[in-house]
């Protein structure tokens, strides 16, 4: 008798064994994403992959131990070790092509999309993202290309997350240097707004001119984009003449390549504009992210304050730049800076 219940025994703990696991209800949770759908994630969300370097930011800044890796390696000096180690695994942003089969087998728990109504591309291109992804859950977020449209964004992430605390701590010092630098500059005449070029590429001749997600920061913090040029769709940085840029005459030039900025006060190309001779040619910060551009994405909170007071120094001569860029690092990126690192950045 005793051996035919052990027989039973291990026959019934086998078959436990064989049978797959069903999730319970309690494991997942429905939720309506920001382009409208209703999807099944799981209840603990512990791995994420995004499929564009906007999301990442988004995502890492909120809760960088649920990020499962980068769509490119940021700038690791700022970046804690422990994050800055995750792979590389691409995704689908400017040029770049990314690979599912890289995406699937990290095993995500769930992957970002970012989302933007434009007359259903944007939910045609979710849709395909959820059929190549099998059962990996795709969450669209709304895109954090637009400067003055963080906050739900980042609400969303922090309730997806669970990281509520955090996500509302990174709106109140958002919305409080948002609304610092668009009061100020409000009152400033069209006619005495600095004339602004931004500067991209090696050579300086490259750029983005109004209506451009790259130099959205010159508008929004007061000054006039003086690039009279066409607009490239994606990644943007529309080439220009020597000649183009001598005619438009910046008061300011911001240099979005080391490599520019390096040379740019000794080119005799360059020793008939303004902002040279006047020597207000600044090199954007770029710790773990660039503070202005490229990405577009929420790591530019800090370039907004930085960004008005290089263009008004007087006008923002009340702006403790170095607490505001300390604060950023400890909440946004993770990492305390010393007081001569904070000094090497906004002192290139």
């Amino acid at each position: 008798m005793l051996g035919v219940c052990a027989v039973l025994l291990c026959a019934s703990a086998a078959c436990t064994t064989a049978t797959p696991e069903t999730p319970s209800p309690a494991e997942t949770r429905a939720i309506t994403d920001m382009a409208g759908r209703t999807v099944v994630v799981p209840s603990e969300i512990e791995s994420v992959l995004c499929t564009s370097p906007p999301s990442t930011m988004l995502v890492y800044m909120v809760a960088p131990d649920r990020l499962a890796g980068w769509n490119f390696l940021p700038e690791t000096e700022y970046i804690p070790e422990e994050y800055s180690a995750l792979p590389v695994v691409g995704g689908w942003f400017g040029k770049e092509t990314g690979n599912y089969e890289t995406f699937i087998s990290m095993h995500p728990d769930i992957v970002i999309e970012g989302y933007t109504t434009d007359g259903g591309a944007a939910r045609a291109t979710v849709a395909e993202r959820q059929e190549k992804m099998g059962s990996i859950p795709v969450v669209a977020v709304e895109d954090t290309t637009n400067a003055t449209g963080y906050s739900e964004p980042i609400r969303f992430m922090g309730n997806l997350l669970g990281e509520e605390e955090q996500a509302e701590a990174m709106i109140a010092f958002y919305a409080g240097v948002l609304a610092m630098v668009t009061e100020r500059v409000a009152s400033i005449p069209d006619d005495e707004r600095v004339r602004v070029y931004y500067a991209e590429g090696p050579k300086g001749l490259a750029t983005d001119p109004t209506g451009s997600q790259h130099s959205e920061l010159i508008e929004l913090c007061g000054g006039r984009n003086v690039a009279d040029c066409a607009l490239t769709p994606g990644m943007g940085m529309t080439e220009v003449s020597m000649e183009q840029v001598i005619s438009w005459d910046p008061e300011i030039i911001l240099a979005g390549d080391p490599a520019f900025y390096a040379t740019v006060m000794t080119d005799p190309l360059w020793q008939d504009i303004t902002a040279v001779k006047t020597g207000r040619v600044y090199l954007i910060p770029r710790t773990a992210f660039c503070w202005f551009d490229r990405p577009p994405g929420i790591n530019r909170i800090i370039g907004i304050p930085w960004t008005a007071k290089t263009f008004y120094p007087d006008i923002f001569s009340d702006m403790d730049l170095e607490s505001l860029v300390r604060e950023y690092h400890d909440l946004f990126i993770h990492v305390s800076l010393s007081d001569d690192q904070i000094r090497e950045i906004l002192n290139p």
